[in-house]
């Protein structure tokens, strides 16, 4: 099994950070991995993206040309990639940003508040962590377990009360993403 992936927003919202979990996630669980980050000049408040790529088998390139699945922190992330991901992939938007609408009817759409969560946590810069738990949940890439595992292993994880909360953040945004396709089967 190969997943392709691209993680999309402004600089600032942690998005690279977000391919580097799914990328570090990938190679503890004996998986081949590439990471391409991509960030502009500006950095914080610019654009940011990343590719990753998760096989089963050796990776010929880090392109992850016609991704599986994008995930979208942004409004211009979501006009420059959501034209790319492959026909029957997943296209995650973080709902409390990206407002614009998908003209494309061959892609599950999920739109996830990950800030609103994140804030219910009672901690707003965990809304990528969310957003990880929900791309986890939507991809079946990896169990969510082992994405758990391997946060204490990341700059997420050095601290307890750090650790336990993006776990937390990760089972919200698994748990938004169940709720969110259990909404979409009874449309």
């Amino acid at each position: 099994m190969t997943v392709k992936s691209v993680f999309a927003g402004f600089g600032g919202q942690g998005v690279l950070l977000m391919g580097y979990i799914l990328a570090f996630t990938g190679m503890r669980i004996g998986k081949h991995v590439t990471y391409l980050p991509s960030y502009g000049a500006e950095v914080r408040g610019g654009t940011a993206n990343c590719t990753v790529v998760v096989s089963d088998q050796e990776i010929a390139s880090p392109v992850a040309s016609s991704p599986d699945f994008a995930v979208v922190m942004n409004n211009p992330s979501l006009i420059r990639f959501a034209t790319v991901v492959r026909s029957g992939g997943g296209l995650l938007l973080n709902d409390d940003l990206v407002h614009s609408p998908v003209k494309r009817d061959d892609l599950t759409v999920l739109r996830i508040p990950v800030s609103t969560i994140a804030h219910q946590l009672g901690e707003d810069r965990s809304a990528n962590v969310v957003m990880v738990g929900a791309f986890a949940e939507m991809s079946q890439v990896a169990p969510l377990e082992a994405f758990k595992e391997a946060l204490a292993d990341t700059g997420l994880g050095k601290k307890a009360k750090v650790l336990e909360i993006n776990r937390k953040a990760l089972d919200a945004g698994a748990e938004a993403v169940r709720q969110a396709m259990k909404k979409e089967k009874s449309a």
